[in-house]
């Protein structure tokens, strides 16, 4: 699941020209038992997201169900969106492919994503709405939940164990009095939580029921000043105080693994695959490590968690708009998206599904909280706040160096407009 992270000022305008290129269904009528024999689709995923055993096994049920081929074509998720855009434009596109969930609405602002209404009604009545809602756009199904990730709690169990702690939080009280127990009977950093992992700042907005933007008018603009954010952020302050991490930089800058691997830190927010690089740093490292569901304010609901993951889509313009629907109702089955999830560790877009998650334990810790996750702004603007020098990052570090949000909000406000504006 680890990504490079795509961010693109202006993406929804680089984009003009794929609304042009729509093509007609052209494959419209041609189903039966033969109906497609001797054509081949064409799928773009991206490195990593699809186990090769997955891919083999979704191309011969297919095959079998409709006599035409899959070409699977593995795409870098380095520069994807200027490719993707190109491709889409031109008169053969992927049919279908793999577009990262938070970048989904730029793509279907420019016309350049098929309707999946009908597929969304056929095969969509349980899919997981807050992995869903990714896939909409102004009310219309642009694209198909495929898999998801969230983080979770990591912590060293003999640390945990020195400090005489037994039994694992339930609440975000028990987990911050854990944490201070970690202090103060040990010689361990209770939680290495760096001052701009925002991700997992976005996280705590959508526990609090926040928004990072507001529209007035007919544009979007910061809303880093309401209160349901401050409380976020305070509630971010409250657990980095505990932490020896620096307050201007982010979960990878020093990759926070590493920092792990040392065997000095009782826990720390993380995506599942970041014990690998604790345990490439220090083999020895990973028998002590234990995973939890982020703790929320009430022992019922986990903390909020940003929802990272991919979607499936089908290009307007491609000539097997049909022919791609009976790619995803496999690829999208039960069974391929109950494989998925076991082979890969993601979540599955139905919690019906997560029972394939068993004996994966950062998964399993990481399920819980998926239902009640969240993402960024899903609206084509959002692209280019992520872009350095992040102003929410900016926002954060102000915090935790003294200025009320208020004062950090208003701080960064003039900037992060801009970028909501697409103003250079």
């Amino acid at each position: 699941m680890k990504r490079k992270l795509i961010s693109a000022i202006g993406v929804a305008a680089m984009m003009v020209s794929i609304a042009a290129c729509g093509g007609d269904k052209g494959d419209e009528g041609k189903a039966g038992a033969d109906g497609y024999a001797g054509q081949t689709l064409t799928v773009w995923v991206m490195d990593g997201s699809s186990p090769d055993q997955w891919q083999k096994d979704v191309a011969a049920a297919f095959e079998k169900k409709t006599k035409a081929k899959v070409k699977f074509e593995i795409q870098q998720w380095n520069g994807i969106q200027q490719k993707l855009t190109t491709a889409l434009s031109e008169e053969n596109p992927p049919d279908v492919f793999e577009i990262g969930n938070t970048q989904t609405p730029a793509y279907a602002k420019t016309g350049g994503l098929a309707d999946l209404a009908d597929l969304k009604s056929e095969i969509g009545a349980d899919w997981t709405e807050s992995l869903n809602n990714s896939s909409v756009f102004e009310g219309k199904q642009y694209a198909v939940p495929w898999y998801f990730a969230n983080r979770v709690v990591m912590y060293n169990k003999k640390v945990w164990a020195d400090a005489g702690i037994k039994d694992t939080p339930r609440t975000r009280d028990e987990f911050y009095d854990a944490l201070k127990t970690i202090g103060e009977k040990t010689d361990a950093e209770p939680i290495y939580l760096p001052g701009q992992n925002w991700y997992h700042f976005v996280g705590l907005v959508v526990g609090e029921g926040g928004e990072l933007v507001k529209k007035e008018g007919d544009k979007y603009v910061s809303n880093l000043d309401d209160p349901k954010v401050a409380a976020a952020m305070e509630t971010y302050k409250k657990f980095q105080a505990l932490s020896k991490a620096p307050k201007d930089k982010d979960e990878a800058t020093p990759q926070q693994g590493e920092v792990f691997a040392k065997g000095n830190v009782g826990a720390m927010i993380a995506m599942g695959w970041e014990s690998g690089i604790a345990v490439e740093a220090n083999p020895e490292i990973e028998e002590q490590i234990g995973y939890f569901t982020i703790p929320g304010e009430t022992a019922d609901k986990p903390e909020g968690v940003f929802l990272g993951g991919s979607n499936l889509a089908v290009a307007a313009g491609s000539q097997k708009q049909e022919l791609a629907k009976e790619f995803l109702r496999i690829a999208l089955s039960d069974e391929h998206e109950g494989q998925l999830a076991k082979l890969n560790g993601v979540i599955p877009n139905k919690e019906s599904l997560q029972s394939n998650l068993a004996g994966n334990a950062a998964a399993e810790a990481a399920a819980p909280a998926a239902a009640g996750g969240g993402t960024t702004p899903l609206i084509p603007e959002w692209a280019a706040v992520e872009n350095a020098p992040n102003p929410i990052k900016t926002y954060m570090t102000a915090v935790l160096n003294g200025k009320s949000p208020a004062e950090a909000a208003q701080q960064v406000e003039d900037e992060f407009n801009k970028r909501l504006s697409q103003e250079s």
